[in-house]
């Protein structure tokens, strides 16, 4: 017998020889207790690989685990996978109408169960007892290559017509599926190799549907908190009957739309949608004869500076008279700026902010005085005053957007009904497919890739890079403050990925391969692959997708 070649593989300082073919496994299970939690994917020269695949090049890898982002989410992918397979084992898959993993929630996942049987918290029990039953049993998680053609028959036959329809679109003439003791399905993007590697999960009853709870990315091993915020819930589930309303609720049909040339009357219909909100929280202010500072805060790339300008022209239609302030040129100078423990400056903490002086002129505008307001400037680091004077008269409000607005230590001297909260986010309810959704954060990032090209010249590869740093910033000073605001707005547009992607794309592939941000980068252009794209000429000037693409009516 042929002795099989050895290869070396670099792994952290050492490198180790191996036999061809000897599977990423099995190189892993060496390397296992080097970790906190399992490996899940390994990272070979920039490519993640999963397990079941075999060493055939020398090489340098990576170990993937749930801390890191691709890690974890290959594990929420692989337990949606075993959520499914034991539905339907437990309800019989003829009796199942509609089981779509709708939007993430407070460390878990939505989802929507349909069809022949009682959802009640029993049923759960024994869905979720069959899924220990398979993680007990370490059940291999098998992929294969199958034709194109052959897909859609498949999952026609399985009455997934949507993930059918999907691939209609699709160039490429083989798709990868996965089957699981039988069960058969399609996933954008990595799994684990068996069900032994998803042991972290919980079913729950919620609202009209269930959730699949899960751990979270800083400890893998423990399930997170479940502590959801109704009213972004809300605003996501009616946000979902909104698209569902317009036949564009998943990539399929959305690509349906297109093709057949109906883009056009399906921005001017999502368009006025959100105009037409806009006006309903104008008017809910109006009527509230308090209101005096409108509060505007969200997380990076949600809009929130059109958003302000929309809702002032529609404050201006309800007869009263908008004021922009805006809370950066109340920063504190830059020698009183914090730093974080890194030793930066910390620019989005509250103690960036000289949050007396905020306080002191806002209490003077709501008595009647003149106040002369600052403006920042970030040059020198300081604030300077211009001769910047203004007074409060009737029928006059503050429009106030900033990071800490729905942050009432910012506003502690404010009357309470002087204020009106508006929470903004990019809440896409835009879904690949039942079974693969698409995260808010990705349509963020998108967004925030074009804009930041555009105006501050930066690259995709910098976008990216800063953007883990970004999400700390909102996780801290933004998200706990959801459930204060007055309203919550959904600023995203059913047709928006589809615009962005002719400009996203070449950004994309301007990032080095060799660089730590390439697999984020081909994530996200695998992920643009799924859609046909739609060129800006009908996109309304006022549209908020303005503010990514430029072209817009607002100097944003």
């Amino acid at each position: 017998m042929e002795e099989k070649k050895m290869l070396k593989v670099i792994v952290g300082d050492g490198t180790y020889d191996y036999p061809y073919g000897t599977p990423y496994r099995t190189v892993a299970a060496d390397f296992q207790d080097r970790y906190p939690c399992d490996i899940l994917l390994v990272n070979r020269d920039g490519k993640l690989c999963e397990l079941h695949k075999s060493l055939d090049r020398d090489c340098t890898l990576r170990m993937v685990t749930a801390q890191d982002k691709p890690g974890f989410q290959t594990y929420e992918r692989s337990a949606v996978f075993l959520m499914l397979k034991a539905f339907y084992d437990v309800t019989g898959r003829e009796h199942v109408e509609q089981l779509s993993v709708e939007y993430s929630l407070s460390n878990a996942l939505f989802v929507l169960a349909k069809g022949s049987f009682t959802l009640d918290q029993a049923l759960l029990d024994r869905v979720e007892t069959r899924m220990r039953e398979l993680s007990a049993a370490a059940v291999p998680i098998e992929k294969r290559s199958i034709s194109t053609d052959d897909a859609i028959e498949l999952f026609q036959k399985a009455r997934l017509i949507h993930k059918a329809q999907l691939f209609s679109f699709r160039i490429n003439s083989h798709v990868n599926v996965y089957s699981l003791d039988g069960f058969v399905d399609y996933f954008y993007g990595y799994m684990a190799p068996d069900t032994g590697y998803i042991r972290c999960f919980g079913l729950e009853l919620f609202e009209n549907g269930f959730v699949l709870r899960l751990p979270t990315q800083k400890n893998p091993n423990e399930l997170g908190d479940f502590r959801p915020s109704r009213k972004v819930f809300r605003e996501l589930y009616e946000s979902t009957l909104r698209t569902k309303a317009l036949n564009a609720s998943n990539v399929a049909e959305l690509n349906t739309t297109i093709s057949l040339g109906g883009a056009t009357p399906l921005i001017l219909a999502h368009e006025a949608m959100m105009e037409k909100k806009i006006g309903d929280i104008a008017a809910e202010i109006a009527a509230r004869k308090d209101v005096r500072f409108v509060m505007i805060a969200g997380p990076s790339s949600s809009g929130k500076t059109t958003f302000s300008h929309r809702l002032s022209t529609q404050l201006r239609a309800c007869g009263l008279r908008p004021y922009p302030i805006a809370t950066d040129n109340y920063f504190v100078n830059r020698d009183k700026t914090p730093r974080d423990e890194n030793g930066n400056y910390d620019f989005e903490g509250l103690g960036a902010m000289d949050v007396e002086q905020f306080n002191q002129d806002c209490v003077r505008l709501l008595a009647g005085e003149t106040v002369e307001l600052p403006t920042y400037n970030f040059k020198k680091g300081a604030r300077e005053y211009n001769g910047n004077f203004l007074t409060l008269r009737e029928g006059d409000v503050l429009v106030i957007e900033g990071i800490h607005c729905l942050n009432d230590q910012f506003t502690h001297a404010l009357p309470k009904e002087s204020k009106y909260k508006i929470y903004i986010s990019c809440l896409t309810t835009l879904n690949i497919d039942d079974h693969n959704r698409i995260p808010t954060t990705d349509a963020r990032l998108l967004r925030r890739i074009e804009r930041d090209a555009r105006t501050r010249g930066y690259s995709a590869q910098a976008t990216i890079k800063m953007w883990p740093s970004v999400r700390r910033g909102e996780e801290n000073n933004i998200f706990p403050f959801q459930d204060s605001a007055d309203m919550v707005f959904n600023s995203a547009l059913i047709y928006e990925t589809a615009l962005l992607k002719p400009y996203v794309q070449p950004l994309l592939f301007g990032v080095p391969r060799d660089s730590d941000e390439f697999i984020e980068a081909k994530r996200l252009l695998k992920f643009l692959n799924y859609f046909l794209p739609i060129p800006a000429d009908n996109i309304p000037k006022t549209s908020l997708m303005r503010e990514f693409i430029g072209g817009g009516c607002y100097h944003v």
